[in-house]
């Protein structure tokens, strides 16, 4: 018998009789020994070198790559180029993109800021309009009735806008414009409840300092008594001379009365003075408001800031 490699030289043998498939395996094995011996010993290919047909393709990094194509030897004259910069084909490209996207999901340090101070706010709004609401009621069940409502309006207060924003972005438009309408109305009663209860406290503290009694009021309320009591004694006998000039003496000290319980009345809200006369002094004498402007303005700011949380919660979200 006549071996593989000298029967794979003779045209003539071949031709007469194929190859049996443990043949054919035994010559396959022995071409991919000679390849592996060659390529073992060879200098590195370059990156544009023709593999020979059939021959499976391998990445850089040694991961075999499918193909279809069949390679064939070009009819020309090939120069090998060298690249300069390696790519490796298992890149993983959710490496490189991964921080952009963090960073452009990333919520400033103001959305948060916002975000607490909406939810502050409106703490305070509910407790204000709870506790207002509660006091309109003539019984406790109407007082826990009236703190539902109030508690309730500044809940949909608080979520109106973001729920209006999102409604409208989802390009339901009427569903949008009547959250808004509903949020224009539990945030009007808010406000209206909001003022009753600054108003209620400012009166009740107003009341207290100006009733005081300060040493100065002491001593005109002694001096009218002193006032009165001369008078009393001169006027007994008849109107005279001496009478009236008590009598005028009583006028006197009255008004000084009068005057230092104003004085004191005028102390016990010392914000609104104080902030008139700072707007006249940086104006040059130019503007002089009244006190009862300030102390209107504080009642607004104070009725509407708690009421605000919604809109605050709506900015630090949409940023």
């Amino acid at each position: 018998m006549v071996d593989d490699s000298v029967a794979s030289t003779i045209p003539d043998q071949a031709a007469r009789r194929p190859k049996t498939p443990a043949e054919r395996q035994r010559a396959y094995r022995q071409r991919k020994r000679q390849r592996q011996i060659a390529a073992a010993s060879a200098p590195a290919a370059p990156a544009t070198e023709i593999l020979p047909p059939h021959q499976p393709v391998t990445s850089a990094v040694g991961l075999p790559v499918t193909s279809n194509v069949t390679v064939s030897p070009p009819a020309f004259p090939v120069t090998p180029v060298t690249l300069a910069v390696t790519v490796p084909l298992c890149a993983d490209v959710t490496h490189v993109t991964e921080p952009h996207s963090q960073a452009t999901n990333r919520r400033p340090i103001s959305s948060h800021g916002l975000t607490v101070a909406a939810l502050l706010l409106a703490a305070v709004g509910i407790t204000m309009n709870g506790w207002f609401a509660q006091t309109l009621g003539s019984t406790d069940f109407a007082g826990t009735l009236f703190l539902a409502i109030g508690v309730a309006s500044d809940l949909v207060a608080l979520a109106g806008p973001p729920t209006a924003i999102l409604v409208w972005l989802a390009r339901r438009r009427a569903t949008a414009v009547i959250a808004w309408l509903v949020w224009f109305a539990t945030f009007v009663f808010a406000v209206t409840s909001g003022i009753g209860f600054a108003s209620v406290n400012i009166a009740d503290v107003t009341l207290t300092r100006a009733s005081r009694v300060t040493p100065s009021v002491t001593i005109a309320q002694d001096a009218l008594r002193d006032a009165v009591a001369s008078r009393n004694r001169e006027c007994a006998g008849g109107v005279g001379r001496f009478c009236r000039e008590r009598e005028q003496a009583v006028a006197d000290r009255q008004r000084a009365l009068d005057s230092a319980l104003g004085a004191v009345e005028h102390a016990a809200d010392p914000q609104t003075d104080a902030a008139a006369k700072i707007v006249a002094w940086l104006s040059g004498g130019a503007a002089k408001p009244e006190a009862d402007a300030f102390a209107m303005l504080r009642l607004i700011l104070l009725a509407l800031l708690p009421q605000i949380g919604g809109i605050l919660l709506m900015i630090g979200r949409s940023r």
